[in-house]
């Protein structure tokens, strides 16, 4: 891959200053709200990396959790969701790099973030989720179960794929086709739980 885009900062704050920014739903995704309304830890130390525009967060504060975290490379994102989440010390927004965060959590929620790595650095990725998490933490979200067939992200996949990358640092708790999708995506998503080794 020789003309490979370089995926870093310049990149991501290039789409959102031109609002090239198609992963964003435009609101929470429902197979992630559905699962944290039955969950019952209100003190777990949440990370929603790679957030965008972090609807998940909004919420989540709203069911009344209280310790989330939300880290975006792109300072044009992390500025609007200083902004957003001014009035809630419960949401911590950082601008930084995945791979450069360092804090441990009890959850990490996954949604339209690993399908931005190159395939061949999906493994890079489920190793420092794994390094982010306390004993027993968890990854949950969805991953796409599709082939986008591009050269930039978002990049897809299938469980087939997923299964051999999470399963080194995870026990898979869940790894199966969401039935709550909404339209645009239905059939094309896989709900996780994954339970850190």
């Amino acid at each position: 891959m020789g003309n490979k885009i370089e995926l870093n900062q310049d990149f991501w704050n290039g789409l959102w200053k031109n609002s090239l920014t198609g992963w964003d739903i435009g609101s929470a995704s429902p197979p992630i709200t559905e699962f944290m309304q039955n969950y019952l830890n209100k003190d777990a130390k949440i990370l929603i990396p790679g957030c965008g525009n972090a609807y998940e967060a909004e919420f989540l504060v709203n069911q009344g959790f209280n310790d989330i975290t939300l880290i975006d490379i792109a300072p044009i994102a992390a500025e609007n969701l200083k902004n957003k989440f001014k009035d809630y010390p419960q949401v911590n927004v950082i601008c930084v790099d995945y791979f450069q965060h360092d804090n441990q959590y009890d959850l990490i929620i996954e949604q339209t973030f690993f399908c931005t790595f190159y395939p061949e650095d999906r493994e890079k990725y489920v190793q420092k989720a794994s390094s982010l998490l306390k004993e027993n933490g968890e990854i949950i979200g969805v991953l796409f179960n599709r082939d986008f067939g591009n050269p930039h992200p978002p990049f897809g996949g299938n469980q087939d794929e997923y299964i051999p990358i999470f399963s080194k640092y995870f026990d898979i708790i869940k790894l199966e086709k969401c039935n709550n999708s909404i339209p645009p995506r239905a059939n094309s998503e896989l709900f996780i739980r994954l339970s850190k080794k």
